[in-house]
This record gives structure tokens, sequence and C-alpha cells, in this order.
């Protein structure tokens, strides 16, 4: 049984003008009318405070600043009940190319917030990636679960796995009040145009022609960014101190299926794409199991259809270009100096 359930009324939300961060801030000021929410963002390359915009000021306020600010945490964290920690430097490409960012913000950023935490005494939720635990062989049946040993494979994965250490040491050492989800990949409104759903809808969009690594055999398991939202309040509220939590919804998709399902539903030919060479170390496969996350907290995905969420999210790149096209460019220039 989960422990009783916390209502949080002022949460902090790092990472909240990022793709997911910025989900959950949707989510939270859409489903839970009596939640004020401050969002503390970088605004790194990754962070668009376009991805709030429009939402109510006397809601949701913004602080432009760093996780790593530990001044700037003495002065935000005390009023509020609840970190939800999203902020991260996410993108595998980015990583290999230069890890340095990521050992910054993901490991001693996630420090700098368990220290603000352990101070003020307040609720810690960190979000995380099924990456830590490795990947899995393409015909392997298994999924991982909750206690699936660690075995990343990324500077990206590896830093995030140092992090959710991090967090269980600090709660075992000091007692914190925390919990950690683990998810999928995410799909949906406001991701990054350098990720794989909106690159390639991007690219099809301004006629060229999409890019797909080594075969395309590799699978991931997608969740509608949406549900990973409402995943993250059903553990920040209704899960157990010290627990970790699997979000996932049963998405499992190679990525040639899922590039020529965007084609096709663009009007292009199946095979409008081009190969190219594979990325160091790719993972080959993601599965989640979320069976504890049903079964202790009552949680169920609402975006069970891919093709009508991936739909939507075509729509969504089609009608606001004003969004993605600033960083589209940048970005197939930093894909093309790495040779994809």
């Amino acid at each position: 049984m989960a422990d009783e359930v916390f209502i949080p009324h002022n949460i902090i939300v790092t990472g909240g003008c990022g793709f997911i961060g910025s989900n959950f801030v949707h989510y939270v000021v859409n489903n839970h009318p009596d939640v004020h929410v401050t969002v503390l963002d970088a605004l790194t390359y990754a962070g668009n405070i376009e991805n709030i915009a429009g939402l109510p000021a006397d809601r949701v306020e913004f602080v432009h600043g760093n996780i790593c600010d530990a001044e700037l945490l003495d002065k935000i964290v005390p009023g509020h009940d609840a970190i939800v920690h999203y902020a991260a430097e996410s993108h595998n490409d980015n990583s290999i190319a230069d890890p340095e960012p990521f050992l910054k913000t993901n490991v001693e950023g996630t420090f700098r917030l368990l220290e603000a935490v352990r101070k003020y005494g307040i609720r810690y939720h960190h979000v995380s990636t099924d990456e830590v635990y490795g990947d899995l062989a393409l015909d392997d049946p298994a999924k991982f679960t909750e206690s699936t040993p660690y075995h990343p494979s990324s500077p990206y994965s590896s830093t995030k796995a140092a992090s959710d250490m991090l967090v269980r040491a600090w709660t075992r050492t000091y007692g914190l009040k925390t919990t950690i989800s683990n998810c999928s990949n995410n799909y949906g409104p406001y991701q990054h145009v350098e990720k794989f759903i909106p690159r390639q809808i991007t690219n099809i969009l301004e006629g060229e022609r999409p890019k797909l690594y080594g075969r395309g055999e590799n699978v991931r398991d997608w969740i509608h960014t949406e549900d990973h939202s409402s995943g993250v309040w059903t553990i920040l509220t209704k899960g157990r101190i010290g627990e970790t939590y699997l979000i996932g919804a049963n998405g499992e998709k190679n990525n040639i299926d899922v590039l020529r399902m965007i084609l096709k539903m663009m009007g292009q030919p199946e095979d409008a794409f081009d190969w190219v060479k594979d990325r160091p170390g790719h993972d080959r496969r993601y599965a989640i199991d979320s069976t504890k996350l049903r079964t202790e907290l009552g949680w169920t995905p609402t975006h069970t259809d891919f093709e009508s969420g991936l739909k939507a999210t075509i729509d969504w790149y089609t009608d606001n270009r004003q969004w993605w096209e600033p960083a589209k460019a940048a970005t197939e220039a930093k894909y093309r100096q790495q040779g994809q």
C-alpha cells in the first residue's frame, strides 16, 4: 500500500521550460487548480520560455537560474513543499561529443538540489530515464523492472545513473522524503528538434529527407508526454518514500517502423529517407514494465494508441513552425558536423 496521500500546494519544477518539464507544468495547471508552480530553468538551448507562455501568472512563476547555484536555491526553496526535478542534459549524441555539461548538470545539479531538500525538509521527486539500465537484446522478451541492475552505456545515461544513486544515498543517510521514476522515450508537443520524432517530422516539413541510424532496428518504448506527467504526479502524491517506479505505456516500436509511419502520415513514400552510420554504443532496445506503478498506485496511461498520438504530434509541429524553426538550422548544422 502507498503511504498517505501527499497534497502539494507550492512546487518547484526544475527544467520546466524543457520538453518533458513544460508538459508537466501544463499538466499541473490543467488538472490541479490549487497548485502553484515555480519553474526554475537555466534556458540552455533545450529550454524555451515559449513552452510555458500563456499560462496564468498567478499560478506559474518563472525563475531564470541554474540548479547548481546553491545561493539561488537558498532564496527560492523556502516556502515550497516539493521539488520535481526534470532539469537535465539529455541528448545522447551531445553527451558523446562533449560529456562535461552532463556531469555538471546531471550529477552536481542533483547534489545541490538534494542538499537544499535536506536543509529545508521538503519532498523531492527525481525524474530519471530507463537508459540507466543499459539495453536489452532485440529478441529478448524481458523488460526493465525496478530491480533491473544498472548498466548505463553512454555518458548521458551514466550521469543519470549517478544522480539516481545520489538520491538513494541521501535518502538513506539523511532520511530525505524522495521518490524516483524512470521513464521510457517521450513524444508529444514542445520536444526539441534534435530528438528522433521531431527531427523526422521537421525535416519532411522543410523538404529534407529524414535520416535513420544503422539499420533502424533499435527499439524504443514510446510514451506520450501527458501520460508521463500523470505518472509523475501519481508518484509524487501517492508513492512510497524511498521507492522507485517505472513509467511506461507498452509502446515498443523500432525506429524504422516509426519513421515509416511518419512518412506515410505526411504523404511521403515509405522509403523516402537516407541511412546514416550508427551512433557509437547505440542501445538496441528499451522496454518498460510498469506493473508496480499500475498495481500499487493505480496509474493507467490514456494515450495508448500510438498512431493517433503520433498524428497529433505531427499536427502540432505542422501548426507551430514559428516555435521550432529558430532551432532547426543550428541543430542540423551540429548533426552535419557529427556526420549525421
